[in-house]
């Protein structure tokens, strides 16, 4: 059984930060998962925002590159996105993802909402 439990979102003013945090009952460091962070705003298609591998190589969606950094915390088994610089093209709802890739079996967390005001 995976669970995986969202919190950070809320509601930030452009050019501040949020950290969102996914706290997983798998273990994220495992070879056989990929873990990142999608969203989806308003009126669009979800897409992946970043993920992070096995062994620790991570990618961005061009849009944030520079601005946000997909991280992990072994003791805590968690997924971090720290989002600076944030603009309204930001707001979305965020999601956590988690992927076998094995069975290309995934899990979503809840997913939080982010809203950036101008």
């Amino acid at each position: 059984q995976v669970q995986l439990v969202e919190s950070g979102g809320g509601l930030v003013q452009a050019g501040g930060s949020l950290r969102l945090s996914c706290a997983a009952s798998v273990n994220i460091f495992s070879p056989n998962v990929i873990v990142g962070w999608y969203r989806q705003p308003p009126g669009k298609q979800r897409e992946l925002v970043a993920a992070i591998r096995s062994g620790g190589t991570t990618s961005y969606a061009d849009s944030v590159k520079g601005r946000f950094t997909i991280s992990r915390d072994n003791a805590q088994n968690t997924l971090y996105l720290q989002m600076n610089s944030l603009t309204p093209e930001d707001t979305a709802v965020y999601c956590c993802n988690l992927r076998y890739l094995f069975t290309a079996t995934n899990y979503w967390g809840q997913g939080t909402q982010v809203t950036v005001s101008s």
